[in-house]
């Protein structure tokens, strides 16, 4: 330990009432002595290991031994600064002080158990005690950004930022390969619904970035996340059976099944899935050099249970908040599916008298796909006349003649009979394919688009789709509340809009800074999640 170090504690503890000098002493000799041991401990491996090791001892034996030993002087480290850190707080600390209308009392030290990267460690802490009764809270905590929860918040916020990509059993299972002390799956669990109450304000309050480009694009879509139903979800919340006796899993396995009995096939039709809607929202900018378009530039992405108006609120207040509001004359151009009440919001959120650049597209591989649907009503499915004859149409439909698509199909349905072998199916095809192409040829233009160099697919938004909800929330066997489930669809937005370091600092911050005005101690961990959207985000 360096003179210039032991100095300033023995100033420190100087200032120290005389009550408590014999106390702290004991206490930061004992922290000294144990870095000391660390420190001296890891000085004797590096240099033994060089010219003593053991016969066919390699790196990785010697880096094993490193990661160990490494950990024991952090641990000592870290015990060491809190126990500095509680002397400097209770000497700035009145012992009567209060926060509103509540008065308190610092009372003596006591322990705490801490589970960090390193390992888990032992310090004290000073209590603030209501004069009146009641909860009170340690000051020291909350200056250092401690909540009540007993694992350190970078160690709790990386465990959740893993859970967003794996299961939680998985996230703890890696956890583990690297930290002495994982999380359980159950603080993992915990730590992803706290963090869940707070996304909301931080997409509301995320500020815009500095160099946007000079057009917006927001791409709308959704998909169902597998959800559990309400019987199952009170067999789940009742008491659980004891597992049967058995010598082995597999042999208990056989036993369940036989305890549980046979259960009913699926009929043709049922839906097993119980899937509920989540909308995705995906903006970002494109900037002009010359006739081209560059990008995507500060790509975002929302998705949320919440009603489809609710997506469009978002997409409302982000493009307000990157100067694409109302009133713009810069180009905004919106991409969908196709779905009618997407184009209905469309047109109600973003409505032409506002947005007078706007311009409102169908994702043409919907389209196309229509298109191939329809040429079996003349052509075998699978032949080159039919694959031709697509093409062609997706040449007409970038040249901008839609409605010659319309009315060849037309022509078609005409020649077609309304009796005769497959001829019913034959029309209902036909008939389908012209509705689709009918009422959305406003939304076709994509020859136009082809010379504007904007987007004629929502490519975009299905890959998000994919990568945030599918990867993450839509694999066999899972069945999800949809609350639950909304908490790490948004904590994954937040991931892949490579905003998670920030968000966290945030978050911490937040909680930090109501616990030194309210006096309280605050946890991130809690066992409700937060309610689902309904209406209304903040511009």
């Amino acid at each position: 330990m360096p003179q210039i170090t032991r100095l300033a504690i023995q100033l420190s503890l100087l200032m120290t009432p005389m009550a408590d000098q014999e106390r702290d002493t004991f206490i930061l000799q004992q922290r000294l002595d144990h870095l000391d041991d660390a420190q001296q401990a890891l000085r004797s491996l590096t240099l033994s290991w060089a010219t003593e090791r053991e016969p066919g001892a390699g790196f990785i034996n010697f880096e094993a031994r490193l990661i160990e030993a490494s950990r024991q002087v952090a641990c000592a480290s870290t015990e060491l600064m809190f126990a500095l850190a509680e002397i400097e707080n209770r000497q700035e600390m009145p012992d009567y002080f209060d926060i509103g209308d509540t008065f308190y009392r610092m009372t003596s030290p006591e322990p705490r158990s801490l589970t960090t990267w390193f390992g888990t460690i032992r310090y004290s802490r000073s209590y603030a005690r209501p004069t009146e009764g009641g909860p009170g809270w340690f000051p020291l905590d909350a200056e250092l950004g401690l909540l009540s929860d007993r694992i350190s918040p970078s160690l709790l916020t990386t465990g959740a930022r893993l859970a967003t990509r794996v299961s939680f059993a998985e996230a703890r299972e890696i956890l583990g390969w690297f930290v002495p002390q994982p999380p359980s799956i159950t603080v993992l669990q915990e730590t992803v619904l706290g963090l869940g109450h707070h996304t909301r304000a931080w997409f509301e309050s995320v500020a815009p970035p500095d160099d946007d480009g000079e057009v917006l694009v927001a791409l709308i879509d959704g998909k169902c996340v597998p959800t559990v139903r309400a019987e199952e979800l009170e067999k789940r919340s009742g008491p659980r059976k004891d597992k049967p006796k058995a010598p082995s899993p597999r042999h208990r396995g056989r036993a369940n099944r036989k305890l549980r009995g046979r259960r009913p096939r699926p009929k043709q039709g049922d839906k097993t899935k119980n899937g509920k809607l989540v909308t995705m929202v995906v903006i970002y900018t494109l900037r002009r050099e010359g006739a081209l378009l560059l990008g995507p530039l500060n790509r975002r992405v929302y998705a949320s249970f919440g009603p489809k108006r609710h997506a469009f609120e978002f997409a409302v207040a982000e493009a307000a908040r990157r100067g694409f509001g109302a009133g713009t004359e810069k180009t905004l151009q919106l991409l969908t599916d196709g779905d009618p009440d997407l184009h209905r919001y469309v047109d109600e959120y973003f409505p032409e008298s506002k947005y007078p650049q706007r311009v409102v597209t169908v994702d043409i591989m919907h389209v196309l796909e229509k298109l191939w649907d329809a040429g079996t009503a003349r052509y075998a499915a699978g032949s080159e006349d039919l694959a031709t004859w697509v093409h062609d149409q997706e040449d007409r439909l970038y040249g901008n003649d839609a409605a010659a698509v319309v009315g060849e199909l037309r022509g078609w349905l005409a020649e077609t009979p309304k009796v005769g072998p497959g001829n019913k199916g034959k029309r209902e095809r036909l008939s389908v394919a012209i509705r689709y192409l009918e009422n959305r040829l406003d939304k076709l233009a994509y020859g136009l688009c082809r010379e504007r160099d904007l987007e004629v697919g929502t490519g975009q938004v299905e890959g998000a789709i994919k990568h945030v909800i599918g990867k993450r929330c839509d694999h066999g066997g899972m069945r999800w509340k949809r609350e639950r489930a909304q908490a790490v669809i948004q904590l994954r937005c937040i991931d892949v809009n490579e905003q998670w370091d920030a968000f966290a600092l945030w978050v911490l911050q937040r909680l930090q800074t109501h616990a030194q005005e309210e006096g309280q101690r605050i946890r991130l961990q809690t066992q409700s999640p937060a309610k689902l959207p309904s209406r209304q985000i903040a511009a």
